[in-house]
């Protein structure tokens, strides 16, 4: 439970349909959101997780109120839909989009209809497959997907939460758009600092934004998910619409019209595409 901003793997394809959407594929979840890590700690730290009881209730009524077992249970997300590129706040480009999700790191996301690109994710491993034929995605591209996956709605109330070393803290309320929010303040022992918004009527998540370190430059960036239009299925309450933020500039929006949970994919789904 996300996904999933656009650059050419390689010249030959700066023209391509694949350019025009990369940035926004790179930061979909998508699929929405399920559970999953998306990059592993290679030293994790021992210390368990403290959190404060008014920030355990808060989380356990969202995770109730996405469906409770069936939500921290399921395996797999499958949807469809459509996905909008934006630049500079006007849309750069439109598209049909499959995405499936098996958690906690592999996905395989088919954007376009005619001649789709295709792009392949299991860990650190990851293809991309267009009209050029297959090649390994750029490292900028992986990275965006593992942030994007690791902080994504399903995935982060369902591992990051209880992970050594993270520190939860109930926030303060507010109005995002005009809807009644309680914040709720994650830091993980990867050093990200993360605000879950709630809606305080239902205790849906309104917005997962979370702050990361480039580790080469050693900037910080800012990532934002907004959820909305929430819909059962399986007896699952899914954002069938999800906006997506880079250092509070909108690069894309998700728009599904059908999710399923559970499906079982073949067992090359996750390799290179072909």
């Amino acid at each position: 439970m996300s996904t999933e901003g656009m650059c050419s793997v390689d010249s030959r394809r700066t023209e391509s349909h694949a350019a025009l959407f990369q940035r926004a594929v790179g930061l979909l979840f998508f699929v929405a959101l399920a559970a999953g890590a998306g990059s592993a700690q290679e030293n994790p730290p021992t210390a368990l997780p403290k959190i404060d009881p008014k920030a355990q209730v808060l989380l356990e009524r969202a995770i109730q109120a996405l469906g409770g077992p069936a939500f921290l249970e399921l395996k797999t997300m499958t949807t469809r839909g459509r996905v909008y590129a934006i630049e500079e706040g006007v849309t750069a480009g439109m598209a049909p989009f499959e995405s499936a999700v098996q958690f906690p790191d592999k996905r395989h996301y088919r954007l376009g209809d005619k001649k789709p690109v295709i792009l392949v994710n299991d860990g650190d491993r990851a293809w991309e497959l267009d009209k050029f034929g297959q090649t390994f995605q750029l490292p900028g591209q992986i990275r965006r997907w593992k942030l994007t996956v690791r902080y994504g709605l399903e995935n982060l109330l369902r591992l990051r939460i209880h992970e050594p070393g993270v520190l939860i803290q109930a926030g303060g309320t507010d109005f995002v758009d005009n809807v009644p929010v309680q914040a709720v303040d994650i830091f993980d022992a990867q050093g990200a600092q993360i605000k879950l918004l709630l809606h305080r009527q239902t205790y849906l998540p309104v917005r997962i934004s979370y702050r990361v370190q480039d580790p080469k430059t050693l900037e910080w960036e800012k990532y934002a998910d907004v959820y909305g239009d929430y819909h059962r299925f399986q007896g699952i309450q899914t954002p069938m619409h999800v906006a997506r933020y880079l250092d509070d500039e909108r690069v894309s929006e998700t728009f599904r019209t059908t999710a399923k949970y559970d499906e079982v994919y073949p067992e090359d789904y996750f390799g290179p595409p072909s």
